[in-house]
């Protein structure tokens, strides 16, 4: 952070003073190892390509995405990167750039600004991703910060893993856990209605909390299912049953999740917010940025955990399944009443 005073405004600052400032914390996050050959500074950036590009970009607007009471600025900043990286992960690629907008009001401060700055240059630098530009622009009073992803498919993979291509014969896996950043949400609304766990699941659940403010999955297993043959692969953000339909669609499969499989998240849940949030929270939970992949039975990579299995679609639409019977989507909906 420079000497100016961390209380200044962003308007007392200036488009300019303020890029100068926001500038000098991706200078070095990642300087060397990736093909942004021109980044912050002119119209555009320059990234220099051998095959084709992954391009992903997603939006967090404040009060509707995030909270401020729960979330610093420096997580929002980690979360925005890692939910993008973790799209092009479920491309089986890498990330390799990034492009960053913040719309927020004059009064901002300068402060706030460098901890979101300090949050997205610390996942781009553990990524290997360097921030190559992105845009600035006021508001009324709205905050919101948008990054758009820029990947490549790494050695050994020959081509981006869609959603449409499961098999009938697959079984189905996950990348890592399940419920842990919705059991941190509910963490944090019961705590504001003035619950505290027991002191004996204090630890697993600030653990939760902390997933949930900031989000931190292995975006190498994206490459690692790619390479495995995994016929399609979705990044779990808007909850496990409402994703899985998406894949469903898509590749035309009936797909049967079994809760006897996923048994430790629900119980570790449980213990601590009860059966029915457990099961809320694993099979509908957002943000949680680990994948879920379909693959032959003998393909499933090392780590990954079968959560089901699939089965052709005679007639009618592709449905998930749930312990036998039709599962409703449920999960996040940005335009849901």
């Amino acid at each position: 952070m420079s000497d100016l005073d961390a209380s200044s405004t962003i308007g007392g600052l200036g488009e300019a003073g303020l890029l100068a400032e926001v500038f000098t914390r991706f200078a070095d996050a990642a300087p060397f190892c990736t093909p942004v050959a021109l980044g912050p500074g002119d119209d555009a950036a320059y990234v220099r390509t051998s095959a084709g590009v992954v391009v992903t970009t997603d939006t967090m607007v404040r009060g509707r995405d995030w909270n401020d009471a729960w979330s610093s600025p420096s997580d929002v900043g980690a979360k925005v990167v890692t939910q993008n990286l973790a799209d092009v992960a479920a491309m089986g690629g890498v990330g390799t750039a990034l492009l960053v907008t913040l719309v927020a009001p004059p009064s901002t401060t300068l402060s706030w600004v460098n901890d979101l700055a300090g949050g997205i240059a610390e996942v781009a630098a553990r990524a290997g991703v360097r921030v190559a530009g992105g845009d600035l622009s006021s508001s009324d009073g709205e905050v919101s910060v948008s990054a758009t992803a820029l990947g490549e498919l790494p050695a050994g993979v020959a081509s981006p893993v869609l959603r449409s291509g499961a098999r009938p014969t697959d079984v189905w896996a996950v990348s890592g856990g399940l419920g842990r950043s919705a059991a941190g949400l509910e963490v944090l609304r019961r705590s504001e209605a003035g619950w505290f766990p027991p002191q004996e699941h204090a630890g697993v659940s600030a653990a939760w909390v902390g997933y949930h403010c900031r989000p931190d999955p292995d975006l190498s297993q994206g490459p690692a299912a790619a390479r495995a043959g995994a016929s399609s692969l979705i990044d779990i953000s808007d909850g496990l049953v409402r994703d899985a339909h998406r894949v469903a669609s898509a590749s035309r499969v009936h797909i049967r999740l079994q809760s006897s499989l996923v048994a430790p998240h629900l119980n570790a849940v449980a213990r601590v917010l009860g059966l029915e949030s457990a099961w809320e929270c694993v099979f509908h939970g957002g943000e949680e940025h680990v994948l879920l992949g379909s693959f032959a039975p003998a393909s499933v990579p090392p780590g990954w955990t079968v959560v089901g299995g699939g089965r052709a679609v005679d007639d009618g639409d592709p449905q998930v399944w749930l312990d036998g019977a039709v599962a409703s989507p449920g999960g996040w909906d940005h335009f849901a009443p």
